[in-house]
């Protein structure tokens, strides 16, 4: 929260070109994710200035780990998120948030794809795509973070109303605006 209190927008991977292409500036600083920002400008007219923050699970992909399993499925399409690294970006054959990539697997005639991102991501997409195969660039894409939650513990705060976080007003205020400017920009 005190990040986007100084911050002028906030982005998704999905929406991160839209949002620095709105921009009236021509020189943006992106925090706090370097290949997201690195795949941004790659996309814009605009000048990023990029923070050396990562996704430790993106990040830790790397090409060798995915020129393997394109050999092992060859006729899969490979799909990478915008946080992997470059070199990881330029052997895909889509780059896409994880609405983007669940998107193009419903959407396309493809039945096997490669998933270069959180490992959990591939559940969604089986749901999403019961008749299509999905496997991971690699089996080390787990984010132990997001398995802390369980739907046992959003259970238990939802009933007992517990676990709520508190941000201090003068940290919420400009944190909310920034949050909101990128909300409107997508209505």
């Amino acid at each position: 929260a005190s990040v986007k209190a100084i911050s002028t927008i906030c982005c998704t991977s999905a929406n991160a070109i839209d949002v620095v292409n709105s921009l009236e500036e021509t020189e943006i600083m992106m925090v706090p994710d370097k290949n997201l920002a690195m795949y941004t400008a790659a996309n814009t007219e605009k000048k990023i200035h990029l923070w050396e923050g990562y996704c430790p699970v993106h990040e830790g992909l790397t090409a060798q780990a995915c020129i393997k399993t394109k050999d092992k499925y060859p006729d899969a399409v490979f799909m990478a998120h915008p946080e992997c690294r470059p070199e990881v970006l330029e052997l895909a054959d889509i780059i896409a948030s994880t609405s983007g990539m669940i998107r193009s697997a419903k959407e396309s005639a493809k039945k096997a794809f490669i998933i270069g991102s959180e490992i959990g991501l591939i559940h969604a997409l089986k749901k999403a795509n019961p008749g299509k195969k999905f496997y991971p660039a690699s089996t080390l894409m787990e984010c132990m973070d997001m398995k802390k939650i369980t739907i046992e513990d959003i259970a238990r705060s939802l009933e007992l109303l517990e676990g709520e976080v508190k941000v201090p007003e003068n940290i919420r205020q400009p944190a909310l605006k920034a949050v909101q400017r990128m909300i409107d920009l997508s209505l």
